[in-house]
């Protein structure tokens, strides 16, 4: 399973990291990891993916230049650092894993889904 974490409420320009943890299975090498989310009142849209090598990374045209997202390995975890926040970035995050070498922007794809966490930003 993948456990989604580090969602919370920051005021806008600030910075949050969330996590993605796998449990009962290995990402490297097997699994490309999303990043989706969801605001209220809209459809689920595509943020950001990494590959299985981690050898290639993709960005959402609104979170270019603000997000990073990045693998440890060694602690089977993705990561998706946040800065510069905008009220607009407020939705529910979800991680998600396809058994695949490169990423997709197409949720159908993939095969595991995190819980999701609340990423709030406001004054």
């Amino acid at each position: 399973q993948l456990q989604a974490s580090g969602g919370g409420l920051v005021q806008p320009g600030g910075s949050l990291r969330l996590s993605c943890a796998a449990s009962g299975f290995t990402l490297e090498y097997y699994y490309a990891i999303g990043w989706f989310r969801q605001a209220p009142g809209k459809e689920r849209e595509w943020v950001s993916c990494i590959s299985s090598s981690g050898a290639s990374t993709y960005y959402a045209d609104s979170v270019k230049g603000r997000f990073t997202i990045s693998r440890d390995n060694a602690k089977n975890t993705v990561y998706l650092q946040m800065n510069s926040l905008k009220p607009e970035d407020t939705a529910v995050h979800y991680c998600a894993a396809d058994y695949s070498a490169e990423c997709s922007r197409t949720d159908f794809i993939y095969d595991y889904w995190g819980q999701g966490t609340l990423v709030t930003v406001s004054r």
